[in-house]
């Protein structure tokens, strides 16, 4: 074992190469160079969350100005295999998934150790295990029915990984007895195993980067790179990492992200579902942003429409890529109908996408490559849209906190949606399972975090339904004690009750933390080297 490592979990013989003495000095040495930073930079976010609940609404950095109004400098050109990236599907890390991703026909395939992946010690090593096979394109996998998945002979999608946020912890391992960064855990062994066989095989190691809330993180992110970079002796700039902007406070501060990331920088996505909740998070006191039925709160609202128009000015102006949002849609196998409405609710959002400036988009299912494919490729004609620069934009701090959403409604049945998508989801991440569908819609974190803050922020303010009745600790509590009991009868929710126990706490406008991924986080937690 490496010096000063300790690992509190047992490591299942096929994973020990994963965890071997060389990969976890890496780590470690990660570890003792960034996290007292990482943790200083968490403490920043506890001292601004303080500020806004004093009422100091964010505005754009009078400080960093200068970098906003220098027209010369530039993002990094497009890496091999990122030049055109116009759909992109995304999901968790398990085998089969891996290897229906990379076949998908996508442009890419993000994998996702983050919202879509609940971390137990199994799907973190076993990820890190089918990433590294898929590299070698030696991975396969047969499923219990008999039917074997295997790479397809030629391209594949174009690899990203997105680690987890700086905000959390990898209890698993312990450096110096602390807790390891979760994001240096899960990009130190991506990078470490796999960056000079990436480079070999005329790609690169490539990123998604969740959840920052200022440049400053994201010039974390680059020291790291760096550090990382010289340790394997691989040029600078090799790395590349794509910020999803999905906090309200990083979206003033998009052109010094990409600062900050210059030579490592593929760009900006609009990390659509998280910024809702970011928004509703950092202002949950404030009435003035009490938002509606979160059906209500689509791209074309006013604080999501300037968000997007100024991230792709932004990006363009960089010379860098301007990513779409999330189609969390899934086909509707047994109601033609339905399935026609959902999927033409994807088509009209790609082409909003594309006609707006973007130069790709995420889908959450492999049915939705061919439309989203058939979007772009009518309106994008060239590999992106640099040269749509977008020089009419011009986005102001207050059109970026209008929430004013003329027609949103607040319903019994907004509440009891939002109780049964929290109660779903949790239980499955609580049973090692990071995105479920639910609905016809596949729900990840992002979008359970919603429903959660939308359920806080009601009760606080004492919102009336359009009924008229008043969202009120008493009448949360009811309505979750019915939901519960109604999918209790299913008999398909094992940890439903441990599930309600800790939504119970988010609901009475009392409580509210940061993530439901912390707040769950040590049930998850392996127990005396037992494998989860």
């Amino acid at each position: 074992m490496a010096k000063g490592v300790k690992i509190i979990a047992q490591v299942l013989p096929e994973y020990k190469d994963i965890l071997s003495d060389d990969a976890l000095n890496f780590l470690a040495t990660l570890n003792r160079l960034f996290n007292s930073t990482r943790k200083s930079l968490l403490a920043n976010r506890i001292e601004r969350e303080k500020l806004l609940a004093e009422g100091l609404l964010p505005d754009f950095l009078p400080e960093t100005a200068y970098i906003r109004d220098d027209n010369t400098w530039r993002g990094a050109p497009p890496a091999p295999g990122m030049a055109d990236r116009r759909v992109e599907i995304t999901g968790p890390v398990d085998r089969k998934m891996v290897i229906n991703a990379l076949n998908s026909g996508s442009s890419t395939y993000m994998a996702d150790f983050e919202d879509s992946t609940s971390p137990t010690w199994y799907n973190l090593l076993s990820g890190q295990q089918n990433l590294l096979d898929a590299n070698k394109r030696t991975i396969s996998f047969t499923a219990e029915n008999g039917k074997k998945y295997e790479l397809k002979t030629g391209k594949l999608s174009t690899l990203l990984v997105r680690p987890r946020g700086w905000h959390m912890e990898e209890k698993h391992v312990l450096i110096d007895g602390e807790p390891c960064s979760a994001s240096l855990f899960d990009f130190g062994l991506y990078f470490f195993h796999n960056a000079k066989l990436l480079i070999k095989n005329g790609y690169g190691p490539y990123f998604y980067l969740p959840k920052m809330e200022s440049h400053l993180e994201a010039r974390l992110w680059n020291d790291v790179f760096n550090v990382s970079q010289d340790y394997l002796g691989i040029p600078r700039g090799t790395i590349r990492g794509t910020v999803l902007i999905e906090t309200i406070l990083a979206s003033f501060e998009m052109d010094e992200i990409i600062y900050e990331l210059r030579e490592h920088s593929s760009g900006l996505n609009c990390g659509r579902w998280d910024y809702i909740f970011s928004t509703i998070k950092k202002f949950r006191h404030d009435p003035r942003f009490v938002l509606p039925d979160r059906a209500n709160v689509t791209m074309t609202v006013p604080f999501m429409s300037a968000y997007v128009r100024l991230l792709i000015k932004t990006c363009h102006k960089r010379g860098v890529h301007a990513m779409g949002g999330m189609a969390a849609q899934i086909p509707i196998k047994d109601n033609e109908a339905e399935n026609e409405a959902a999927m033409n609710k994807v088509r009209a959002d790609k082409r909003r996408e594309v006609l707006a400036g973007h130069d790709g988009t995420w889908i959450a299912h492999p049915a939705l490559a061919k439309i989203a494919f058939e979007e772009f490729n009518a309106n994008m004609l060239s590999p992106n849209q640099f040269h749509i620069r977008r020089e009419d934009v011009h986005v102001t701090g207050p059109e970026l906190l209008n929430t004013n959403i003329v027609g949103g409604k607040i319903t019994e049945q907004s509440i009891r949606n939002n109780l049964y998508v929290c109660l779903v989801y949790m239980e499955s991440w609580l049973r090692g399972v990071g995105c479920v569908p639910v609905n016809n819609l596949m729900e990840d974190a992002a979008t359970a975090e919603i429903s959660r803050s939308q359920l806080y922020q009601w009760v606080y303010h004492r919102v009336r339904t359009s009924e008229g009745n008043i969202i009120d600790p008493e009448y949360a509590a009811k309505l979750l004690k019915e939901e519960v009991s109604k999918l209790g009868k299913t008999g398909n929710y094992p940890k439903l009750n441990l599930a309600a126990k800790y939504l119970a706490t988010q609901i009475d406008g009392t409580r509210f933390d940061d993530f439901l991924t912390t707040l769950c986080y040590d049930e998850i937690v392996t127990k005396s080297g037992t494998k989860l």
